[in-house]
């Protein structure tokens, strides 16, 4: 694995994206991007909090595929980290995985021209899934793990303490009814995890954000976007198909996702029928010995009888 380093020693800390002009040059625009821009950054400083994803003196690897979520998520933790009363460093890290026509040029360009300490590592993960997916089946799965492998194995290579990725709202409510209807377990994406070999945490600083304002943040930024011509290019996706339903549900039923999004965080174990998550074989009722039971019952009995 090849890695291109761009670490600029003394420049400040980088700033986000300017903002494409000709899209607010009307103040209507210009105030509806500000609303849009407050709104996820208190979305993102909301989610940072609750599950207290960065701390000070934190290096956070930010994962930077080219995609409209991972530049806003750059943008916008670019953002708080200039008003933040903590410190923290951030890196952006992409992995080159050798896709055909892939524009190697774009990433660090935008990178180099913001000032923000990158890494760009070219590993040919390409040929390795395109060999390893039987014929008919997606790419997803073979891709997103060797992608992890690579990412995880370089944060800690830099001294990373925190990895955040890009996934926001509508990731985690797709991916819940994507183990719900294809994986048989009740699971989702949470904002924050220890990587299976417990050597790094995840974040999602998105976790409270819709896609909606994302496509509309990467549209007033003027993002370089990148597309995947890998998992993008095969049709029928399942998860293709649950976005779309989610999305037909928020437009026939104002609140439902709302109120998906709010389950997943109001979780009910005894409710449900995990057995290693609830204990139902030791369960047992508080019911009142005997003896208690007709001291209550006598007691009863008098209060009755002094009515008589």
């Amino acid at each position: 694995m090849t890695v291109e380093i761009f670490a600029p020693d003394a420049l400040p800390h980088a700033k986000p994206a300017p903002v494409d002009e000709s899209l607010v040059a009307d103040p209507k625009s210009r105030t509806e991007f500000n609303k849009l821009q407050k709104r996820l950054r208190r979305l993102t400083g909301q989610a940072i909090a609750d599950y207290n994803m960065i701390e000070d003196g934190d290096k956070i690897m930010v994962c930077l595929s080219g995609g409209k979520d991972s530049y806003t998520m750059l943008d916008i933790l670019l953002s708080l980290q200039m008003s933040a009363p903590i410190k923290f460093d951030i890196v952006a890290v992409n992995l080159d995985q050798k896709q055909p026509n892939f524009p190697e040029d774009v990433l660090p360009n935008y990178l180099t021209a913001r000032g923000i300490p990158h890494f760009i590592l070219e590993k040919d993960t390409y040929s390795i899934v395109k060999e390893l997916t039987p014929e008919g089946k997606t790419y997803c799965a073979v891709c997103s793990r060797l992608r992890r492998g690579s990412l995880y194995g370089f944060a800690k290579e830099i001294g990373a303490t925190k990895v955040a990725l890009g996934h926001h709202r509508d990731d985690i409510m797709a991916t819940l009814f994507l183990n719900l209807f294809h994986g048989g377990k009740l699971k989702a994406m949470p904002p924050k995890l220890l990587s299976d070999d417990g050597e790094n945490i995840l974040i999602r600083p998105l976790a409270y954000c819709e896609e909606k304002d994302i496509i509309e943040y990467a549209r007033y930024k003027a993002f370089p976007i990148i597309p995947c011509n890998l998992c993008g290019s095969q049709e029928n996706l399942q998860r293709a198909m649950i976005n779309d339903m989610l999305r037909d549900w928020g437009k026939k039923y104002p609140g439902r996702l709302e109120s998906i999004f709010t389950a997943i965080q109001n979780v009910a174990p005894s409710q449900l029928a995990d057995r290693e998550l609830f204990d139902f074989v030791s369960l047992k009722t508080n019911a009142k010995t005997e003896s208690t039971a007709n001291q209550t019952d006598n007691k009863r009995l008098e209060m009755v009888n002094l009515l008589l």
